[in-house]
């Protein structure tokens, strides 16, 4: 959901694509190959093309890695079937495709264009899970009891044919008139379930509106949306099927899981001293998320709350392993042991991680390829997360200052969501006091300098917005 929109002027990102060194095009041998595997027939294999699978995805997006379908269990529970686009089926190991998506890591987004794991004859074509077309595909089957716990797995490569692509703001419009289709008519209920045992595990989410940089025409608009309820849902199911590839690993004492040390107790403890001052309410009993669960992040203090709490969620990364158990499996924002592997067309990790899990599962060794890749693919995928997280922030940085940098001098109204010095008195080293701000309109989070009430609205004065230096700096008092 848009929850406010400003126009923006004509923004040129190739400097930012210059800067982080993103490939414009790829190797011949390596397009040749994606070319190849695009026309070549599908491998014979279980097919599950009468299942009416439905994908669900942001309304531009093409590269459609899942597709679900969800059922009633005779006698009580539910069915959640997932196929995932099968990567391995196109890519040979030890081809220049293989190489070149090593290189690449993952997908990179950036406003005017995403820079692609695999060419777009795959991703947005052949591999890519379209509606009306016959795809490879591997298909979870996970089957849950009526309480939402799983009591079944099951994972095979398949035929499949997407029926329908579905968008999320359609979707959350649908399922708000009750008109969900059939496949995902059951999304709510099965995700709000999800959701619920999440949070008595532990798990937290951070639900803060994120920034984006959408085209207006000729130009560009800076965006600021919060999740849609249906978009936490579709989460949930990847995020169950994350786990159960998860047990699937440790069960069998070879894979790569996606790790986050949880949460400290001293780090919830200055965070739960950081809740009264804010006017944030947090019984006895309630963790971390579920504090989180009850905030309207509209609202300053319950913005400056969730700021804080992001602090809590430091660390995350991959782990491999082969034998030995790791020491630290969990991923603390999961609140569980949890494995990448929804997401092979943009992301290099998941298409190693699904076929660890294919063979496990039908119990053969898993393959020489797959087993080598794993250690290596450690510093691959924290390289180029990095690259990932710089492009995102540098195009809303870029965009935030162009918006701005005719407005110098101007006083705006802004909530003050992070300060230097916080309630609990421990001042962050090395930077002039002050803190971070977040504006109304036009939707800018920026640093500001000064003493700032955390979690209050105060007015504060632009002193910089220089689109070279991608910088934006408020000051207040």
């Amino acid at each position: 959901m848009v929850i406010r929109r400003v126009l923006a002027p004509r923004i040129d990102f190739g400097a930012l694509r210059r800067e982080l060194g993103l490939p414009e095009s790829f190797p011949a041998a390596a397009q040749r190959e994606a070319d190849e595997a695009a026309a070549a027939p599908l491998p014979a294999v279980t097919d599950r093309t009468d299942v009416p699978f439905v994908t669900v995805d942001p309304a531009t997006s093409r590269d459609l890695d899942q597709a679900m379908h969800l059922s009633r269990r005779p006698g009580g529970g539910y069915r959640v079937r997932y196929a995932i686009a099968d990567v391995a089926t196109h890519v040979r190991p030890g081809g220049p495709l293989e190489e070149e998506t090593w290189r690449r890591g993952q997908t990179v987004y950036l406003p005017d264009g995403n820079v692609p794991l695999h060419p777009h004859t795959l991703s947005e074509g052949a591999a890519s899970l379209l509606p009306e077309q016959d795809r490879a595909a591997v298909v979870w089957t996970i089957d849950l009891d009526s309480d939402g716990d799983t009591i079944a797995v099951a994972l095979e490569r398949a035929r499949v044919r997407s029926r329908a692509k579905l968008d999320y703001q359609g979707v959350q419009r649908d399922a708000d008139a009750g008109r969900l289709p059939e496949p995902i008519a059951l999304l709510p209920e099965i995700g709000a379930l999800l959701t619920t045992r999440g949070l008595r595990r532990g798990a937290i989410n951070l639900p803060l509106p994120e920034q984006d940089v959408e085209p207006d025409g000729d130009g560009w608009r800076l965006v600021l949306r919060g999740p849609a309820p249906m978009e936490d849902h579709n989460a949930q199911i990847s995020l169950l099927t994350g786990m159960a590839a998860a047990d699937i690993m440790l069960t069998g004492r070879i894979g790569l899981l996606r790790t986050m040390p949880p949460p400290k107790p001293e780090a919830v403890d200055r965070l739960r001293l950081a809740a009264a001052p804010l006017g944030i309410d947090w019984p006895a009993g309630l963790s971390v998320g579920e504090v989180l669960e009850r905030l309207d992040p509209s609202q300053p203090r319950a913005a400056a709350f969730i700021d804080q709490a992001a602090e809590l969620m430091r660390g995350a990364g991959y782990t491999a392993f082969d034998g030995e158990l790791p020491e630290q499996p969990e991923h603390g924002g999961v609140a569980a042991t949890y494995a990448h592997v929804t997401a092979p067309l943009r992301r290099l990790a998941d298409r190693y991680a699904t076929e660890v899990c294919l063979a496990l599962h039908e119990g053969r060794e898993v393959p020489d390829w797959a087993r080598a890749a794993l250690p290596k693919l450690l510093e691959v995928m924290a390289t180029t997360d990095r690259t990932a997280s710089a492009a995102t922030r540098g195009a809303v940085e870029l965009a935030e200052a162009v918006l701005l940098e005719h407005r110098v001098g101007e006083t705006f109204e802004a909530a003050v969501l992070d300060v230097d010095t916080p309630p609990n008195g421990e001042a962050k080293p090395g930077r002039t006091p002050g803190g971070t701000v977040a504006l109304d309109a036009p939707p800018v989070r920026a640093r500001c300098t000064g003493e700032l009430p955390l979690g209050e609205r105060v007015p504060v004065r632009l002193v910089t917005a220089d689109p070279t230096q991608r910088k934006v700096l408020f000051e207040h008092g």
